[in-house]
């Protein structure tokens, strides 16, 4: 996240969540409380390098939350803090928008495609 004055709220929205990953962490997120490893397998195609730095990015940004249990074997979990819920709450249209239109937007990237 820059530190520096913004011009919108869209533009201050973006710079927290910009990206193709963090929403969808945040999005995986919106069920409870997850594990790293089940946080890395509800995101397909995301590395472990990736969804380490998204996490560290949305930490210092107050969207998630990161405790740490001390026990043996050590246990993290990643959570939504009240910021993180209320950025869900945002993107839900933007989500259901995708649902509803997912068959066309698939259909136009495959006309897009270069025929071999």
């Amino acid at each position: 996240m820059k530190r520096r004055k913004y011009t919108c709220g869209l533009d201050a929205a973006i710079d927290v969540m910009g990206g193709k990953w963090k929403a969808l962490i945040l999005w995986a997120l919106q069920t409870g409380a997850m594990r790293f490893g089940e946080l890395k397998r509800s995101v397909p195609g995301l590395s472990e390098r990736v969804l380490i730095a998204q996490l560290k990015e949305m930490e210092a940004s107050g969207l998630v939350h990161r405790e740490v249990f001390h026990q043996v074997p050590p246990k993290v979990e990643y959570s939504l803090t009240e910021l993180g819920h209320s950025l869900i709450t945002a993107l839900l249209p933007l989500g259901e928008w995708g649902e509803q239109n997912m068959a066309r937007i698939e259909a136009i990237a495959r006309r897009a495609q270069p025929r071999s």
